[in-house]
């Protein structure tokens, strides 16, 4: 896996209108089938969150809203952790002794890369709207270059991990999210019970 082909793969999903949400899988299994959920997860975290922020509508939709935020926050960080997992497997971690531990896993840099990818659709589109000040245009220009960069450098990065990995010179743990806010037995909240 490349960095470079999980950039195309995000770009060319967001392509897909009028979101990456709906439609068969590319992927049944594997790697790439966790990638596609978490890119997925994001596009519609993306969404849900600006829903959320509406002023104009009742609480209940807000509501509704920040209960889809958690349930698809709940999925981006199971398929972050499907995607460590099997990445993990197909590198045989950890490396040989004095390989240095990563603390952040490539699911991590991948799921940021998703989310470059929708920030830089949507700075892209702002640096072009028509009916826009080119103040405005030329100040989202300039954000998008630096969106553009931050992406490279991280695709870089991501790059380097895999190959260290590759060579036995680093290693990463699938480290677990924990999310307590979704679960009865852990939420008292939703399991009905008064807090302490």
């Amino acid at each position: 896996m490349k960095g470079a082909d999980l950039v195309r793969f995000h770009d060319a999903r967001l392509a897909d209108l009028p979101r990456p949400v709906s439609g068969a899988a590319h992927f049944a299994e594997g790697v790439w089938r966790a990638i596609e959920r978490n890119h997925r997860f994001n596009a519609r975290l993306w969404d849900e969150e600006d829903l959320a922020r509406r002023p104009d509508v009742p609480d209940a939709e807000i509501a509704a809203n920040k209960r889809n935020i958690d349930r698809f926050n709940q999925g981006r960080n199971d398929s972050v952790e499907r995607i460590d997992e099997a990445l993990a497997a197909r590198i045989e971690t950890p490396g040989r002794a004095g390989a240095r531990l990563h603390s952040e896993t490539p699911g991590m840099m991948i799921d940021r890369l998703s989310i470059l990818s929708l920030k830089i659709r949507a700075m892209g589109a702002q640096a072009s709207r028509e009916g826009a000040t080119a103040d405005h245009r030329e100040a989202c220009g300039a954000k998008l270059r630096r969106l553009e960069e931050q992406r490279e450098d991280l695709r870089r990065c991501l790059d380097e991990l895999l190959a260290d990995c590759s060579r036995g010179t680093a290693w990463f743990k699938v480290y677990r999210q924990f999310k307590m806010y979704n679960d009865p037995a852990l939420n008292p909240h939703l399991a009905g019970k008064p807090t302490a």
